[in-house]
């Protein structure tokens, strides 16, 4: 009897140590910044990004780019805990194929991920799309979702990405987009990003009627910055974790950019428009389940991901994130953007 006892005690203890042991799991969002391949799409504007072209892009300068994004993303990784993101949402991405080369990288090539990517009807052909690992996050379903301005039914851009699945058994949907651009002035603009955000609200809103338990996650380069109304007013997310409510969304880089960080540089400011917003069930710590935390040592919950090899060095642009391309000058850099990721464990 007491052998048995003591089994089943030692049993319960390693039960514990597995639950309160376990990894965090990272969630991504990157902007590629132009992920073009070199083969001319007649149905796509890609003319700037063909040999031929003034960018004279070609495939070395293809592979460097694809080396660089496979650098970024790694080292994301080992950053955020050694730990391959479970789920990276990417935008500016050309097509599928430039999606598989990216993850068949010497470095991402180890975390086996899948693809969800559709198509989208932008003039350049710029898709959002996702990488995830399959050994983690087990996809049920993808869909893409076209933009709808009411008035301007012929207005085109990228359609929302969504997928749908489980982390151990609990619900997940998520959606990477890429909300209409500043051209003609922010002001001039805003409409359309307004309408972005009251799509986004409506898809969390009727999956979590459906599913109350369904946590959801929204993110992409907004266009705007995470304290601008589109965010925190149509889309309602709130920026302080007391705040959010069953139903709520949170956004916790709304935080990060009145501390004064940013993951876009223009007219020598830093603005936020890359954004991982969560539904409320994401933020209560004390209920079972998934919850997003902070990495150990850090006051936020949101976090940037930057290295100096990131970063303008010297120029005009020094203190930017160094551009695959300044004009038509090949810089062999990154993207004008850094990418994004939260942590959630249990």
């Amino acid at each position: 009897m007491r052998m048995k006892k003591l089994l089943l005690l030692s049993l319960l203890a390693a039960t514990a140590i597995c639950v309160f042991a376990q990894k965090p799991r990272v969630v991504a969002f990157y902007n590629l910044e132009n992920l073009f391949d070199t083969i001319n799409d007649p149905e796509k504007n890609d003319e700037e990004f063909l040999p031929q072209s003034k960018r004279a892009w070609n495939t070395i300068k293809y592979q460097k780019k694809l080396s660089n994004m496979d650098k970024v993303l790694f080292d994301l990784a080992v950053e955020a805990g050694k730990e391959f993101p479970t789920v990276i949402g990417v935008c500016e991405a050309e097509n599928r194929g430039v999606l598989e080369d990216l993850i068949s990288q010497d470095k991402l090539s180890h975390a086996n991920y899948r693809i969800c990517h559709f198509d989208s009807p932008d003039r350049r052909g710029i898709d959002c799309a996702f990488l995830y690992r399959p050994d983690v996050f087990k996809l049920e379903g993808m869909k893409s979702i076209k933009f709808n301005m009411p008035g301007r039914p012929d207005f085109i851009t990228r359609d929302f990405v969504t997928m749908w699945g489980t982390i151990e058994e609990e619900p997940f949907f998520f959606v990477v987009t890429h909300w209409p651009s500043r051209l003609g002035g922010k002001e001039a603009s805003a409409a359309l990003r307004n309408a972005a955000a009251k799509q986004c609200r409506e898809f969390a809103d009727s999956v979590r009627k459906l599913n109350p338990s369904t946590k959801v996650m929204i993110m992409g380069d907004l266009n705007d910055d995470a304290t601008d109304s589109s965010i925190t007013e149509v889309l309602g997310a709130k920026e302080k974790v007391k705040d959010v409510k069953d139903g709520d969304m949170y956004n916790p880089f709304i935080s990060l950019l009145k501390a004064g960080y940013g993951t876009i540089a223009y007219r020598d400011a830093w603005g936020l428009f890359d954004n991982i917003i969560l539904s409320g069930n994401l933020v209560n710590q004390k209920a079972n389940g998934w919850h997003i935390i902070k990495k150990q040592g850090r006051k936020f919950y949101g976090n940037i991901f930057v290295s100096s090899y990131m970063i303008q060095q010297e120029g005009q642009f020094k203190g930017y994130p160094l551009r695959t391309f300044t004009g038509n000058d090949f810089q062999g850099g990154f993207s004008d953007h850094l990418p994004v990721y939260i942590l959630i464990s249990k």
